[in-house]
C-alpha cells in the first residue's frame, strides 16, 4: 500500500481524506503537476515548479508550499525506483458552495502521491504510437495545468475505441497537441515544428529539453502550428511529456507516417533526454 502525503501528514492511501465541499471538487479551481521519477530521483524539477507556479497564479489562489522535499520523501517512502511523482493543490474549502473565494482565504488543499510506470524501457518508444485526429474542444485556459480534463479523458476513450493509442487535437485547422502531450514533426525538409508555447498548447516541460536536445544536434526548429497535412507528410512525428518522455508516432487516422516505424530523429532525442535525466 502507497503513502500519500496529504496538507503535511503522511497516511496511507486509503486513509487520505478531503472535503465534499473543496473547490476543486465543486468548480475544478485546482492545479497539478506531474514529474518523472528516474533511479530514485525526481527529474527536472526546477522547470516543474516554475509551470506550478504560473499555473496557480493562473488558476487565481496562492500556495506557498515547498515541494521538492516532500517530494523526494514520498519517493523514498514508497521505495520508488522509476515512475511518476504526482502532486495536486486546490484553492481549498470554505465549508459551503459559493462561487467567489471567500475572504479570508481558505488554506489550500495539497497531496501528492506516486506511480511506479516503465518510463525508460516503455515498449511503445519501440513500436511507435498509433494516433486518431480529434477536435480540440478544450476551453481556452490550457497554459494552466488544472484539472479541467474531462475532455481529454473523452478523447482518450474515443482513442481506445478506434483501436489506438491517442488522439491529437485538431482546432482551426491546425494540430494543437496531443491529449496529454506536446506534439511534434519533423517536416519534409527535416525541420522539427513544433506548436508555440501559449494559450493554445500546455508549456510543457519535457518540451524545454526536447527543443533545447534538438538544437544541440543541429536540428532547425520552428515553433508554429502544423497542420495535418503536413503531418501526414512528415518525415517523423512523436509526443513528449513527463509522464512517458519522448515517444514516436508511427501511424494518424489509418495512415503512416514515412514507413510507419520510428524514426532516428525520435529515437535519438528519446535516448539524449534519458541520458540527460539520469546525470541530473
Amino acid at each position: 500500500m502507497r503513502t500519500v502525503w496529504l496538507n503535511g501528514e503522511w497516511c496511507p492511501e486509503t486513509e487520505a481524506r478531503i472535503s465534499v465541499f473543496d473547490r476543486g471538487l465543486l468548480f475544478g479551481q485546482s492545479v497539478y503537476e506531474v514529474a518523472p521519477v528516474i533511479d530514485g530521483r525526481i527529474a527536472n524539477w526546477p522547470h516543474h515548479a516554475a509551470r506550478l507556479a504560473n499555473s496557480i497564479r493562473l488558476a487565481g489562489f496562492a500556495d506557498d508550499t515547498d515541494w521538492l522535499p516532500v517530494l523526494k520523501e514520498l519517493v523514498a517512502r514508497n521505495a520508488l525506483a522509476e515512475g511518476r511523482a504526482y502532486l495536486q493543490v486546490t484553492s481549498g474549502s470554505d465549508g459551503d458552495r459559493d462561487f467567489p473565494l471567500p475572504d479570508p482565504r481558505p488554506v489550500p488543499t495539497r497531496f501528492a502521491f506516486t506511480q511506479a510506470a516503465q518510463l525508460l524501457d516503455n515498449p511503445k518508444a519501440e513500436a511507435g504510437l498509433r494516433i486518431v485526429l480529434r477536435p480540440d474542444g478544450r476551453w481556452l485556459l490550457r497554459a494552466a495545468k488544472t484539472t479541467q480534463l474531462l475532455y481529454a479523458v473523452l478523447m482518450k476513450e474515443e482513442a481506445r475505441a478506434a483501436g489506438v493509442d491517442d488522439s491529437w487535437l485538431v482546432e482551426d485547422g491546425v494540430v494543437t497537441e496531443a491529449t496529454s502531450q506536446n506534439a511534434h514533426i519533423i517536416d519534409a525538409r527535416g525541420v522539427l515544428v513544433s506548436h508555440p508555447v501559449d494559450h493554445g498548447v500546455l508549456p510543457g516541460v519535457t518540451r524545454i529539453s526536447v527543443l533545447a536536445i534538438a538544437r544541440d544536434m543541429g536540428l532547425s526548429i520552428e515553433e508554429r502550428p502544423f497542420t495535418p497535412v503536413e503531418l501526414f507528410a512528415a518525415r517523423e512525428a512523436f509526443v513528449s511529456a513527463a509522464g512517458t518522455l519522448v515517444l514516436p508516432v508511427v501511424e494518424v487516422d489509418g495512415r503512416m507516417i514515412a514507413d510507419g516505424r520510428p524514426g532516428p530523429l525520435a529515437r535519438a532525442i528519446r535516448e539524449r533526454y534519458i541520458a540527460m535525466l539520469r546525470a541530473q
